[in-house]
């Protein structure tokens, strides 16, 4: 299989760890956003949406959304359990990261770390910063009870919110104050086969 991204998105980070983790052989092709890859008329083609990661089967079926190529790859491992309420919970936190959580700390990252916090930008920048220290707190306040997000073991949850938290230092959030999310972020980096985002 081959995978279309950027291993510095925490999207596509998701994919790039989750691989990693479960030891799957695949086809990691780079993706520069900033010059245009997206746009392209083969990648197009594969993505009418023009976003990355891109998941291409080699049937040539593809799969987009970073967390549904996420769910899908772990199908049948650790990380995502083949109980209802297991996976509800999973989907839950997935949710949050996408509609709570990417949208102050990767953008707010995205501005700071990919374009160099332009001064047109900079109160955008800085109006990201309540939402993400706001669900920075969410997740302080579950870990405070569980070792992982959904319980005592890791699952597509901690990949999907680990991808974006333990660089959101980079979007000018301070993660000292979030003893919790720092504990959480070692337990996810001893785990057999962690790889580091590049």
């Amino acid at each position: 299989m081959k995978i279309y991204g950027d291993t510095q998105s925490g999207n596509c980070y998701k994919i790039y760890l989750a691989c990693r983790l479960l030891d799957l052989n695949h086809e990691w092709i780079d993706i520069d956003i900033l010059k245009g890859d997206t746009r392209s008329a083969h990648f197009l083609k594969l993505n009418p949406n023009g976003k990355i990661p891109l998941l291409e089967l080699p049937n040539g079926n593809t799969l987009s959304e970073s967390n549904a190529i996420l769910n899908y790859l772990c199908d049948g491992s650790i990380f995502y359990p083949v109980d209802n309420w297991s996976r509800a919970k999973i989907h839950q936190w997935q949710f949050f990261e996408q509609y709570s959580h990417e949208p102050y700390i990767a953008v707010a990252r995205f501005i700071n770390k990919y374009l160099g916090l332009p001064e047109e930008r900079r109160d955008e920048y800085y109006a990201k910063q309540t939402g993400g220290n706001k669900a920075l707190a969410v997740m302080e306040e579950q870990l405070a009870h569980a070792r992982f997000l959904t319980g005592d073991t890791p699952s597509c949850a901690d990949i999907s919110l680990f991808a974006y938290t333990h660089v959101a230092e980079e979007g000018g959030f301070a993660l000292q104050h979030y003893p919790n999310i720092q504990a959480w972020i070692r337990h996810i980096k001893m785990l057999p086969n962690f790889v580091a985002m590049p």
